[in-house]
Protein backbone atom coordinates (compact mmCIF):
# COMPACT_ATOMS: atom_id res chain seq x y z
CA UNK A 1 0.00 0.00 0.00
CA UNK A 2 1.40 3.36 -1.04
CA UNK A 3 0.43 6.57 0.66
CA UNK A 4 0.25 9.76 -1.30
CA UNK A 5 2.19 12.88 -0.30
CA UNK A 6 -0.99 14.59 0.95
CA UNK A 7 -1.90 11.61 3.12
CA UNK A 8 1.55 11.60 4.71
CA UNK A 9 1.38 15.34 5.45
CA UNK A 10 -2.06 14.95 7.05
CA UNK A 11 -0.85 11.97 9.10
CA UNK A 12 2.22 13.92 10.34
CA UNK A 13 0.04 16.92 11.23
CA UNK A 14 -2.38 14.67 13.15
CA UNK A 15 0.45 13.07 15.11
CA UNK A 16 1.95 16.50 15.89
CA UNK A 17 -1.44 17.83 17.02
CA UNK A 18 -2.01 14.78 19.24
CA UNK A 19 1.44 15.24 20.76
CA UNK A 20 0.76 18.91 21.43
CA UNK A 21 -2.54 18.00 23.13
CA UNK A 22 -0.80 15.48 25.38
CA UNK A 23 1.97 17.97 26.22
CA UNK A 24 -0.62 20.64 27.10
CA UNK A 25 -2.59 18.20 29.26
CA UNK A 26 0.58 17.21 31.10
CA UNK A 27 1.59 20.81 31.83
CA UNK A 28 -1.78 21.94 33.22
CA UNK A 29 -1.39 22.02 36.99
CA UNK A 30 -3.88 19.97 38.97
CA UNK A 31 -4.43 21.42 42.49
CA UNK A 32 -3.43 19.04 45.29
CA UNK A 33 -6.22 20.14 47.68
CA UNK A 34 -9.15 22.56 47.85
CA UNK A 35 -7.74 26.09 47.87
CA UNK A 36 -4.25 25.02 46.70
CA UNK A 37 -2.45 28.31 45.87
CA UNK A 38 0.27 26.67 43.74
CA UNK A 39 0.35 27.41 40.02
CA UNK A 40 2.64 24.52 39.03
CA UNK A 41 4.15 21.28 40.32
CA UNK A 42 7.42 23.05 41.28
CA UNK A 43 5.45 25.66 43.24
CA UNK A 44 3.47 22.93 45.00
CA UNK A 45 6.74 21.27 46.04
CA UNK A 46 8.23 24.59 47.22
CA UNK A 47 5.13 25.47 49.24
CA UNK A 48 5.02 21.97 50.72
CA UNK A 49 8.64 22.32 51.80
CA UNK A 50 7.90 25.69 53.38
CA UNK A 51 4.91 24.32 55.29
CA UNK A 52 7.04 21.44 56.58
CA UNK A 53 9.75 23.85 57.80
CA UNK A 54 7.18 26.18 59.37
CA UNK A 55 5.48 23.30 61.23
CA UNK A 56 8.85 21.97 62.40
CA UNK A 57 9.89 25.43 63.63
CA UNK A 58 6.62 25.80 65.53
CA UNK A 59 7.11 22.41 67.18
CA UNK A 60 10.80 23.13 67.88
CA UNK A 61 9.93 26.49 69.47
CA UNK A 62 7.23 24.92 71.62
CA UNK A 63 9.66 22.26 72.87
CA UNK A 64 12.80 24.43 73.27
CA UNK A 65 11.46 27.93 73.94
CA UNK A 66 13.28 29.29 70.86
CA UNK A 67 13.40 28.77 67.11
CA UNK A 68 16.00 26.51 65.50
CA UNK A 69 19.12 28.40 64.40
CA UNK A 70 19.73 26.15 61.38
CA UNK A 71 17.76 23.76 59.22
CA UNK A 72 19.97 20.95 60.53
CA UNK A 73 18.62 21.67 64.03
CA UNK A 74 15.14 20.77 62.74
CA UNK A 75 16.05 17.21 61.69
CA UNK A 76 13.63 14.75 63.34
CA UNK A 77 11.31 17.57 64.38
CA UNK A 78 7.89 16.88 62.94
CA UNK A 79 8.34 15.46 59.46
CA UNK A 80 11.57 17.36 58.72
CA UNK A 81 14.20 14.87 57.55
CA UNK A 82 17.98 15.00 57.12
CA UNK A 83 17.52 15.13 53.32
CA UNK A 84 15.53 18.34 53.70
CA UNK A 85 18.59 20.22 54.98
CA UNK A 86 19.87 20.36 51.39
CA UNK A 87 18.81 23.78 50.04
CA UNK A 88 18.51 22.55 46.44
CA UNK A 89 14.81 21.73 46.04
CA UNK A 90 14.30 21.00 42.33
CA UNK A 91 13.40 24.24 40.52
CA UNK A 92 13.94 26.15 43.80
CA UNK A 93 16.70 26.95 46.28
CA UNK A 94 15.77 27.27 49.94
CA UNK A 95 17.26 30.07 52.00
CA UNK A 96 17.23 30.13 55.78
CA UNK A 97 18.44 32.78 58.21
CA UNK A 98 17.89 32.88 61.92
CA UNK A 99 17.95 35.97 64.12
CA UNK A 100 17.55 36.63 67.81
CA UNK A 101 13.78 36.14 68.00
CA UNK A 102 12.94 34.25 64.83
CA UNK A 103 13.90 33.26 61.33
CA UNK A 104 13.37 33.95 57.65
CA UNK A 105 12.71 31.23 55.10
CA UNK A 106 12.84 31.86 51.36
CA UNK A 107 12.27 29.75 48.29
CA UNK A 108 13.95 31.25 45.25
CA UNK A 109 13.17 29.79 41.82
CA UNK A 110 15.93 29.18 39.32
CA UNK A 111 13.61 30.89 36.80
CA UNK A 112 11.24 33.60 38.04
CA UNK A 113 7.92 33.64 36.15
CA UNK A 114 4.17 33.23 36.69
CA UNK A 115 4.58 29.48 37.37
CA UNK A 116 7.72 29.91 39.50
CA UNK A 117 7.06 32.67 42.03
CA UNK A 118 9.48 33.42 44.85
CA UNK A 119 8.27 32.75 48.40
CA UNK A 120 9.05 34.19 51.84
CA UNK A 121 7.97 33.38 55.40
CA UNK A 122 8.91 34.29 58.95
CA UNK A 123 8.07 32.95 62.38
CA UNK A 124 4.45 34.20 62.04
CA UNK A 125 3.94 31.36 59.53
CA UNK A 126 2.47 33.56 56.80
CA UNK A 127 3.80 32.73 53.33
CA UNK A 128 4.27 35.62 50.89
CA UNK A 129 4.79 35.33 47.11
CA UNK A 130 6.07 37.49 44.29
CA UNK A 131 6.39 36.71 40.58
CA UNK A 132 8.48 39.78 39.72
CA UNK A 133 11.19 39.87 42.40
CA UNK A 134 12.44 38.14 45.52
CA UNK A 135 9.49 37.85 47.90
CA UNK A 136 9.65 39.61 51.28
CA UNK A 137 7.35 40.52 54.17
CA UNK A 138 5.69 43.20 52.00
CA UNK A 139 4.86 40.80 49.15
CA UNK A 140 1.27 39.60 48.77
CA UNK A 141 0.22 36.78 51.08
CA UNK A 142 -0.35 33.36 49.57
CA UNK A 143 -4.01 32.51 50.01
Amino acid sequence: MRLGYGTIVIWIAAVALAGASVATAQTTYQPKFHGDPARSEPEAAALGYMRTVLRAQKEYQKKNGKYAATLADLVHTGSFTRRMVNPERGDYTAGFRSHKDGFQLTMTPKQLDAQHRSFYAEEDGVIHADEEKAADADSPKVK
